[in-house]
């Protein structure tokens, strides 16, 4: 009697199960959409295939903790975060903006050259710094300043700091360093550690630059007030302000682990 020979699981199959079932959880307790879980499949099967669970830990100390800040003070970041894109569960395009960058460095470690894994903690050292920027940065009384001419701006609005922010995200980016170096991701060594958290930390700031000057901006006539969205809350269509119109908050996020990724991997040669 022949027997059935089965092919032994590769990381990519259990990347695809393992990310599934932790998309679903996530659809579940609604920190994402439909899209948002689709596109959270795709970046975790890709990180956990190419790098396994080193990469996964990476993945999932993002992840975890942006939720977990992002439920602080719920209550009142909606109240703050009326000017902002994009508040709630996240999206398909938020997720791939924070996270598809990363991913492709992972298949680059895995299939170019295995230095992309020090890109990849790069990528998600940015976004983690950025996260944590807000989300804290957001709680803290006062309002932010803009990065580029220090003047006040409305609390939420891209490229606005504050110290408890900006320390936030130094501590994002050294958090992420730190568990890619313990979990062996990359070569474990102080030398490529500081790579990725100032890698993490370049990201985070091209992402307020970026923010300040760049991003779409409008102008809601009926409230007196600059805005993220259109149309306004209050119903209102609104006008250009500043910056280029297709160039919104993911483009930003995009553009920040792009930033990150690339710093990471050109100290840590």
């Amino acid at each position: 009697m022949s027997q059935l020979n089965l092919a032994p699981l590769t990381n990519f199959d259990i990347g695809v199960v393992a990310a599934a079932a932790i998309a679903i959880v996530a659809l579940r307790a609604r920190a994402l959409d439909r899209s948002g879980a689709l596109a959270a499949c795709v970046v975790g099967t890709a990180t956990f295939g190419a790098l396994g669970l080193p990469g996964a830990a990476v993945l999932l100390a993002f992840f975890v903790t942006s939720v977990g800040l992002s439920r602080v003070g719920k209550s009142r970041k909606l109240e703050l975060l009326i000017d902002v894109g994009k508040t709630g569960a996240r999206d398909g395009t938020q997720v791939l903006a924070n996270g598809g960058i990363a991913a492709l460095c992972a298949l680059g470690a895995l299939w170019i050259d295995a230095r992309f894994a020090v890109a990849f903690a790069g990528a998600f050292a940015a976004a983690t710094a950025d996260t944590w920027g807000t989300e804290i940065g957001t709680l803290v009384p006062g309002k932010p300043r803009s990065i580029l001419d220090l003047r006040p701006i409305a609390t939420g609005l891209s490229g606005g700091v504050t110290i408890a922010g900006t320390l936030a995200e130094i501590a994002g980016a050294c958090f992420i360093a730190a568990i890619a170096i313990a979990t062996h991701v990359t070569a474990g060594t102080v030398h490529v550690a500081v790579a990725i958290a100032l890698g993490g930390i370049a990201g985070a700031l091209a992402d307020s630059i970026l923010g300040a000057s760049v991003q779409s901006l409008r102008w809601c006539g009926q409230c007196r007030r600059a805005t993220e969205r259109e149309p306004h809350v209050c119903g209102a269509n609104t006008t250009p302000l500043r910056g280029l119109a297709w160039f919104g908050n993911d483009a930003v996020n995009a553009s920040a682990t792009i930033v990150g990724a690339l710093v990471a991997f050109t100290l840590a040669r």
